[in-house]
Parts: C-alpha cells; sequence; structure tokens
C-alpha cells in the first residue's frame, strides 16, 4: 500500500508547486524583459554615434563635431553587419512571457532591422542627391541659426566647423557614387538633375558673407567676444570661401556637364535594374502593409470617386456650377480668400493656434508639454519646397518644433487650405503626435524616436478630419479647403503607383495631378505619398470599428490616446493593439 495524503495537504504541496513554477517564469520574463531593454538601448546609443546628424536631432550632442559619410561603402557594409548581429542576438531573447509593451518593442525592433537589412540591397547611395530632401539642402538648414543645430557658444560654433569638414567627404562621395551608377546604369531622371541644379547653384555665394552659412556670425550672441569672436568669424568665412562653396561648386558643375548626358529619360523607380522588387520594398516600408501597387492604385481612385461626390454637394452651396477639375482654382480666385501680404501668410496660422488650442480637451486627454513655432520656408529652398512642412521640438527643450510654412507666391495663394493644414502639421497632427511620442519616458528610445510613416502622416490626414470637432471648417471654402486636401493625397495614390508601377509617364502624372513640385517629389521619394491615405483609412477604421463594438461605451478621448500612447507603431502593430483593446472593453464589467 502507498500513503495517501490529507486533500488539504495535496492541495498545498500543488499551490507551492506553482508558486515556484510561477516564480520560473516570473524570474525568466524579468530577464528577458532586462535583456530586450539593455539591447534595444545599446542599438540606440550605437545609432545615434553612426547617425550624429540624427543625435542632434533628437537632443544628444555628444556628436555635433561629425556628419557620417552614410552613403560610403564602408559605411553601408559597417551598418549592415551591426543589423544584422543586433538581429541575431535578439532572437536568443524569447519573446514568450514579455509584458505587453515589451513584446510590442520585441516585434518592432525586430522589424526595423529586417527593413534595414533589405533596404540596403538596393543601390540608393548612387543616387543621393535630388531637388527636394537629400543633405545638401538640408545642411543649409543645418547650418542656419534657431534650426537643428546649437549655436550658443564658442564651442558649438567650432563643432560646426568640423561638421563641414565632413560635409565636403560627404560632397566628394556623392560624386564618386553617381560616376558608379553611370556605369551600374542607376541615374537621377534628366527632370530631377534639371530641377536640382539651381539648387545647388543658390549656395555658391560671391562672398562669405553673402552665403546662408554665414548666418551664424550674423546672428553671434553677444557672450561670446573678443579673440574667440574674431576667431570664429575668420574661420567661417575662411570655410565658406575654401570649402562650402567649392564644395557646391563642384558638385553644380559635375551634374551639369558630366552627369546630365547620362541621366535618364524614364522616371519611374521600376525603370531601374530590379526596380520592381525595389518599389515593392518601397511600398511596404512607407505603408506598413503587404499591399500591392495594384490594390492601392485601385483604392485612390475607388477614395477619388468618393470625394468628388462630397465636394460637388459642398460647391453647389456656394454657388459653383462648374466640374471638379475647375473648382480649386475657382476657389483660389475669390478675392475674400487672398493673403495680404507674406507676413499675413504667418498671421492667419498663428490665429488658429489659440482657436484649436480651446476645443483639444473634447477630444484629447493626451497633450504634448513641448510647443513650437511657426516660421517662413527660407527663401532658397521655396520653388522645391511644398506648402509646409514640420520639424520636431529637441527633447532637452532647447529647440521648439517648428512649423515651417511657405510663403513663395504668396500673392497667388488662397487660404482655403489653411486650417487643414495647420491641423495636419501642427495640432493636433504632426506637433502633437510627435511631440506626444518623445516625451513617453517609459518607453525605450529607440520607440519615441522611431517614426513609420504611414503612422505619422496617416494621422496627420487623419487629424485634418476632425476639423468640424475642433470648430473649424464653419467657412464652406474652409470645409473645400479640407476636402481638396484629402482628394490631393488620394490622387497620390494613383499618381505614385502610377508612375512607378503602372508605366505612367511625368505627362501623364501631370495631366491627373498638376502640379510639378509634387510629381518631382514621387519621383524622388518612390512610396512616400501613399502612407498618408492608406494610414488614415486605418486610423478611421479603427474608429469606426471601435464605436460600433462599444457603442454608448465609446470614448474617442480614450481612442485617440490608445492611438497615441505607446508611440509610432506600424499599421499591422497598431491594428493588433487597438483591436485588443477594444475587446478588453467590450468584456469589462460582464
Amino acid at each position: 500500500m502507498f500513503e495517501t495524503r490529507p486533500r488539504g495537504a495535496l492541495a498545498a504541496l500543488f499551490l507551492f508547486l506553482l508558486t515556484c513554477s510561477l516564480a520560473t517564469s516570473s524570474a525568466r520574463a524579468d530577464a528577458s524583459s532586462e535583456q530586450l531593454n539593455a539591447l534595444v538601448d545599446e542599438w540606440y546609443d550605437n545609432f545615434l554615434e553612426m547617425n550624429p546628424v540624427m543625435a542632434t536631432f533628437n537632443g544628444v550632442h555628444d556628436y555635433d563635431d561629425r556628419l557620417a559619410n552614410s552613403i560610403s561603402p564602408e559605411f553601408i557594409e559597417k551598418l549592415v553587419a551591426s543589423e544584422h548581429g543586433y538581429l541575431e542576438r535578439l532572437e536568443k531573447i524569447n519573446p514568450e512571457g514579455l509584458d505587453t509593451q515589451d513584446r510590442l518593442s520585441w516585434e518592432i525592433f525586430r522589424r526595423d532591422r529586417m527593413e534595414t537589412i533589405a533596404d540596403a540591397e538596393f543601390p540608393g547611395h548612387l543616387m543621393p542627391v535630388n531637388q527636394m530632401f537629400s543633405l545638401p539642402i538640408f545642411f543649409v538648414q543645418m547650418g542656419s541659426p534657431g534650426g537643428l543645430t546649437p549655436f550658443n557658444t564658442a564651442e558649438d560654433y567650432d563643432k560646426f566647423l568640423s561638421r563641414i569638414d565632413d560635409f565636403v567627404v560627404w560632397m566628394d562621395q556623392a560624386v564618386t557614387n553617381m560616376r558608379e551608377g553611370i556605369e551600374r546604369g542607376v541615374v537621377l531622371p534628366q527632370i530631377i538633375v534639371e530641377k536640382t541644379l539651381p539648387v545647388l547653384e543658390s549656395q555658391i555665394a560671391a562672398t562669405p558673407a553673402e552665403s546662408q552659412f554665414y548666418s551664424p556670425i550674423e546672428a553671434m550672441p553677444e557672450e561670446i567676444q573678443g579673440d574667440d569672436r574674431a576667431r570664429l568669424q575668420l574661420a567661417y568665412e575662411n570655410a565658406i570661401a575654401e570649402k562650402i562653396v567649392p564644395a557646391y561648386r563642384g558638385l553644380h558643375a559635375f551634374m551639369r556637364d558630366e552627369y546630365m548626358p547620362h541621366a535618364r529619360q524614364t522616371t519611374a523607380l521600376s525603370a531601374l535594374p530590379d526596380g520592381e522588387a525595389w518599389y515593392r520594398l518601397a511600398i511596404a516600408q512607407n505603408t506598413s502593409t503587404n499591399m500591392t501597387a495594384e490594390e492601392i492604385h485601385e483604392l485612390g481612385k475607388r477614395e477619388v470617386e468618393r470625394i468628388e461626390g462630397e465636394m460637388r454637394k459642398l460647391a453647389e452651396s456656394v454657388g459653383f456650377e462648374g466640374d471638379i477639375a475647375q473648382l480649386r482654382e475657382w476657389v483660389n480666385s475669390q478675392e475674400e480668400l487672398k493673403y495680404s501680404s507674406e507676413e499675413n501668410v504667418l498671421e492667419r496660422y498663428r490665429g488658429l493656434r489659440d482657436r484649436v488650442q480651446a476645443n483639444i480637451p473634447k477630444l484629447f486627454s493626451l497633450s504634448p508639454e513641448a510647443d513650437f513655432e511657426i516660421r517662413k520656408v527660407e527663401g532658397f529652398r521655396q520653388a522645391t519646397t511644398p506648402g509646409a512642412h514640420y520639424m520636431p521640438p529637441s527633447p532637452d527643450g532647447s529647440r521648439l518644433g517648428i512649423f515651417y510654412v511657405n510663403t513663395g507666391g504668396w500673392e497667388n495663394r488662397s487660404h482655403a487650405m489653411g486650417e487643414a493644414l495647420y491641423m495636419h502639421e501642427a495640432v493636433p497632427g504632426h506637433h502633437f503626435q510627435i511631440a506626444i511620442a518623445r516625451e513617453l519616458d517609459e518607453l525605450p528610445r529607440f520607440r519615441r524616436y522611431n517614426g513609420y510613416t504611414a503612422y505619422s502622416e496617416g494621422w496627420g490626414l487623419y487629424a485634418e478630419s476632425l476639423g468640424e470637432e475642433l470648430g473649424l471648417y464653419q467657412d464652406p471654402f474652409q470645409k473645400l479647403g479640407q476636402l481638396n486636401s484629402e482628394i490631393f493625397r488620394a490622387r497620390r495614390l494613383v499618381v505614385d503607383t502610377g508612375l512607378h508601377a503602372m508605366g505612367w509617364t511625368r505627362e501623364e502624372a501631370l495631366a491627373y495631378l498638376p502640379s510639378e513640385v509634387e510629381i518631382n517629389r514621387y519621383i524622388v521619394m518612390p512610396g512616400q505619398a501613399l502612407a498618408y491615405k492608406v494610414g488614415e483609412l486605418k486610423i478611421k477604421d479603427l474608429r469606426a470599428r471601435a464605436a460600433a463594438r462599444l457603442g454608448d461605451r465609446f470614448d474617442l478621448r480614450e481612442f485617440h490616446s490608445q492611438i497615441l500612447k505607446d508611440g509610432p507603431l506600424p499599421l499591422d502593430v497598431l491594428e493588433a493593439k487597438v483591436d485588443r483593446w477594444i475587446e478588453s472593453e467590450a468584456t469589462a464589467g460582464r
């Protein structure tokens, strides 16, 4: 016979063993969490060291004297090896048992590393210069006081002088890469070269004092005096005359005389070697979906048709009887919608700040602490820059966010789209979302400073749709402006896929969306324009899904918190997270 234990003793033994098991599982989960957080922190520190401009951008000033030669073969090889190493170490960490935030971090970190590795398979570094967002343009912004680079002390000024040396190296590398691109048939379209040349030429100043890189000397703080002041003035004059201007002159001459004859007549990314696969990756990166170019193309057509129907109804209410193609021109011709001066453009946007802010608590329980300023786009890039864009604040508060407004050609512009544009770029759009993310101190840094185009641009476009709820669009012209903004993003779906996957020529794209600046943008940034509508529609779908499931218990403020409180997320990750929240809310209290 064997001894039997009393039922109470067996229960006690079971509870003891269960407690031990849970404690062991908890210890393993804690160890995995510690490993994960140590790994992603290490990666972020390495990322900043390899990308010193991003370090400055993110408020870390340890590398303000450096600028990475990020288009060199050596840099790319080091980057890929590093990403493979972090990916291998990550996959040794078991994600099972991690809490919700750590599991999100594990999934996002893995996805990011794989995308970086995949991107390096394509020769984007052989086309490093364009008319919009390439380093030769961005470096001018970096060299301007009040922007990205701190110019507060003599040491700050000296650091930027060192960064100028690295910039010259990058410019030389760009020429080397483009020569290789000629040999491999990976070259820019001729139209893009034509649009880039004037931008480069604008930085070939006749004298140092005429250069925009001299503006830090003109704005030098009074605290910098004596020998330092005189030394820095001379150093900047020499750097401009002997380094910066020759670098721009050399790149300009190369692109005009040597590169232009080899520039291609085609505009599609798919026209390049392995270009179809390259564009598929661009779609995946920019939309964080598995949608095909054909699916997106058709989605765009459907959205255009739907929005046109709304615009026709509203147009009739203000006395317009023409077709949709003429509507925007008609709205822009209305005298009461004209700007009176360049300053008036800025004044109108400043006036929107108080109107929107007063109603923010109705829709949001989360708001950022960081503020932003409204600043006009510099003259040298007005011709190639869209109507507005945003630059985030520094984490340490030393630099406000910047809502850049393009005031160029104000005489011919209408403010009918002003309210929608403000909400997209400022509040509750990009400034709101990005500043909130950066203030989420409990999240790993790589998530707070991360970005997914479909998430951020989708949020910006979704923010435009909140106008009525925020007390705007009371004027039918402003509502027409918002619809015009929305249909513009829908047409982007058609044009971007048309250009890069459906065989469209640039002329066909211009006939469908007559904006040369925008069409040229899609040519040099394949897939980026897809993010807006795809992201916005996903957020709207999630909102409708939550409202239908939760009924009277649906809280719009809480829904917005769910979208914003975990930082930027790929759309599929965001969808899964919101679905879990919906189910949790639906079953609560049962």
